[in-house]
């Protein structure tokens, strides 16, 4: 799907505009004009990027066929911004989703690119349609407008994986189970991958708000300064996620051994204490005695109560003497 908007110098915007047309919009002085492309690429809108924006065939191919981390590459007369959107999947430990966002900045004229439908893009599309100011201060202003969106999305994704870990600490807690652990490293991997994207995005915006570049005003990187900013407190946040998740699997790993801990504990006393019964049972089960001497109805009666007594005031005093040490 190609979708385009055009604003010219008295303020006019056209939403209806062809491709076909793109090449007259471009020439027309003071007016601006946002291509936005959407779908799997096909050669028509390769075509369309290399002929009427004159694109290099490395840049057109990087946009349309690659996935790349977040980069800007200068090209003199336009600049090629690779990022980033991001989305949080809660289920089953929480999945990160990442969509690219191909951009091509030029004077008056910008061009995005996206397979998928990316909520930033579509937010700051509505927003120029319910008022052209956004237009009017030019095509770098609104790269800005599409970078601080897309950054905007990348709170609520730190917030869930934050939720996310609140509850694997409750269930850790409570009752810990594989599925537990299985969420934590599907959560970790998240992160990480989160971390890996917002490292390479920073130094995108910080070279966009620093940079010399013949295609954004000196007046505009304040702008992208401010977004650059943002990406430090995200990477500092994401920072302490990863360290929430170190700390939960470790949590999850000291639960289980002591619990295994307190089993080995129980299996041991019940072990001891019937160790003694054992062994008197076994001596007194051997038919030495009865060999080498009769014993009267009496004596055997004597002797079978001994043995209960043995059975029952051994195990009885070694409880009590554990529980008296604090083993117990």
């Amino acid at each position: 799907m190609i979708q385009a908007l055009f604003i010219d110098q008295n303020g006019t915007v056209n939403t209806q505009l062809q491709p076909s047309e793109f090449q007259l919009a471009l020439e027309k002085t003071g007016g601006l004009l946002w291509v936005d492309f959407e779908g799997p690429p096909g050669e028509y809108e390769e075509r369309i990027l290399q002929n009427v924006f004159q694109f290099h065939p490395l840049a057109v191919e990087d946009a349309l066929k690659g996935t790349h981390i977040p980069k800007v590459d200068d090209w003199d007369i336009y600049i090629y911004v690779a990022l980033q959107a991001v989305y949080f999947e809660p289920t089953n430990g929480g999945q990160l989703i990442t969509q690219e966002l191909d951009v091509f900045l030029g004077k008056n004229y910008l061009v995005t690119y996206h397979n998928q439908a990316i909520h930033a893009v579509t937010r700051v599309w509505e927003a120029c349609l319910r008022g052209e100011r956004h237009l009017r201060e030019g095509a770098d202003h609104l790269l800005y407008r599409l970078a601080d969106e897309v950054i905007v999305d990348y709170m609520p994704v730190v917030e869930a994986m934050d939720d996310v870990i609140d509850q694997a600490e409750d269930e850790i807690f409570a009752r810990p189970t594989p599925d537990t652990l299985a969420r934590i490293f599907t959560l970790k991997r998240a992160v990480l991958h989160l971390r890996r994207i917002i490292g390479p995005q920073r130094e995108v915006l910080n070279k966009l708000a620093r940079d010399d570049f013949a295609v954004i005003d000196t007046k505009a990187k304040i702008y992208f300064r401010d977004v650059y900013d943002h990406l430090v407190r995200l990477h500092d946040l994401s920072e302490s996620i990863r360290d929430l998740v170190s700390g939960a699997l470790d949590t999850y790993l000291s639960v289980i051994n002591n619990r295994m801990n307190e089993v080995m504990k129980t299996l041991t006393i019940i072990t001891t204490l019937f160790m003694p019964i054992t062994f008197i049972s076994g001596f007194f089960g051997m038919n030495y005695f009865q060999a080498r001497q009769p014993y009267t109805a009496w004596t055997e009666g004597h002797v079978f109560i001994l043995t209960l007594l043995l059975m029952v005031v051994t195990p009885a005093t070694m409880f009590w003497w554990m529980r008296r040490r604090g083993w117990m």
